[in-house]
């Protein structure tokens, strides 16, 4: 039997493949455990997790993307006012701007700001758009039988989709196509396990350019479209933003909320490609697809785990929690939790209770896009079963059904590959 403890999850190569085993050796043991490598605390039990998640008081958000890399600028001890360290050297940490490492009340404020950039009319409007959308990018995909799905129709249909979400005007969308549509064999990203160097403290300039300029335009020039509504959002008080406030939540809605969702769907398309009973039932009832979802969310959630520093030293499962100790909360495990989920490593589209999964956090900073996300699901693969009538892994890249071969994104924080090869018979007309 491996032995998990001896492997470096973070940095490592081991478990980028599969890291189930892994998350379910530490829960097995203690679903609150020390791993030795860097010292961080990790949480694979779903109500520990649950309990960590809604708790802002004595959990700060501010090491959330970034986990134990590069660590907290200086020591914490029990005699430390580490709400006082973390206002003091917050901005030398990356990504310190962005609103999922932000903790009340600034987080409270921008949260609220983010809230009324996509309000419930917005968010319909949006979705009413990705049927023409989907079908314009499926146009093209489909024509040759065959292709990438990640490359020709996920990475730009939830691209086109969250900039119409924001107001991007059309003609400037091809740029960020060409811009935003990451080399699937990048490994500079936030997560990377192959180390620490790769890693950049504002990886999403150009779309700080891009909304300051449109914000700074429209804050002179209103002229009525989405763009003069981002630039005349205020803050929950009424009080008007500063432009580059309002850039940070636009530039983070734009960058996560796409990066997520792609991986959502390449993991429902991969499942629907290698179970022909599945994509039968699927389409059979479209209805199905909803739940569907779920369970991928449950059993493939894209994004592996988020993290925490203990502003205090606490107590999770009869473990005692140092103030300073950073903890992932494994989305991975605590989804695969058999406390929660009966037999949890079965993928089960028919789960009663698969939406009770946390892959899109849960507490203060529970995923503002999560009802994008869902919404974009639906609608790319509805499509997509409607315009084929069979869907299948290209073996040609992939292997045979017995040997397949998939490249997984090395990241601690993203889970997701790198590319999904299908093959598909079309619809007639």
């Amino acid at each position: 039997m491996k032995n998990f403890q001896d492997l470096d999850f973070f940095l490592g190569q081991e478990l980028v493949d599969d890291p189930y085993a892994y998350f379910d050796a530490l829960r097995e043991q203690c679903p609150v455990t020390r791993e030795q490598h860097h010292n961080v605390v990790m949480v694979t039990g779903y109500d520990e997790a649950l309990e960590i998640l809604n708790d802002a008081e004595r959990y700060s958000s501010c090491i959330s993307v970034t986990g134990p890399f590069p660590g907290f600028p200086v020591p914490i001890d029990a005699e430390s006012d580490v709400d006082a360290l973390i206002a003091e050297h917050r901005d030398s940490l990356p990504l310190s701007d962005q609103l999922p490492t932000l903790d009340p009340p600034t987080h409270t404020a921008h949260r609220g700001l983010l809230m009324r950039l996509i309000t419930p009319k917005r968010l319909k409007e949006n979705e009413e758009a990705m049927w023409d959308m989907a079908d314009k990018v499926l146009d093209e995909y489909l024509a040759p039988g065959k292709g990438d799905l990640i490359r020709d129709f996920a990475g730009p249909f939830t691209l086109y989709i969250i900039a119409d979400l924001l107001g991007v005007p059309t003609e400037d969308q091809e740029e960020f196509l060409n811009t935003l549509q990451r080399d699937p064999h990048r490994t500079d990203t936030v997560g990377s396990t192959k180390g620490e160097g790769g890693m950049s403290h504002n990886p999403i300039e150009f779309l700080y350019s891009k909304f300051s300029g449109y914000i700074d335009d429209r804050r002179a020039n209103p002229r009525g479209d989405v763009l003069t509504s981002l630039a005349e959002a205020t803050f929950p008080d009424g009080s008007q933003p500063e432009v580059l406030d309002v850039v940070r939540v636009a530039a983070n809605l734009f960058s996560a909320g796409q990066e997520t969702t792609v991986r959502l769907l390449s993991s429902a398309l991969k499942m629907i490609a290698e179970d022909p009973e599945l994509q039968q039932w699927l389409r059979a009832d479209h209805e199905r697809i909803n739940n569907f979802i779920e369970e991928m969310l449950r059993m493939e959630s894209p994004v592996k785990g988020d993290f925490r520093m203990a502003k205090t030293a606490t107590n999770v499962a009869g473990v005692d929690i140092p103030a300073g100790t950073v903890l992932m909360l494994a989305n991975g495990g605590a989804n695969r939790d058999p406390r929660r989920f009966e037999n949890p490593g079965t993928f089960d589209a028919q789960r009663s209770n698969a939406r009770s999964h946390i892959a899109f956090g849960r507490g203060i900073h529970t995923c503002p896009g999560a009802p994008l996300a869902r919404a974009e699901a639906k609608v790319a693969i509805k499509r997509l079963l409607e315009r084929t009538t069979d869907i299948r892994i290209d073996e040609s890249v992939h292997g045979p059904a017995s040997e397949r071969k998939f490249t997984y994104l090395p990241t601690f924080i993203l889970r997701g590959i790198t590319s999904l090869h299908l093959e598909f018979d079309r619809t007639e007309g």
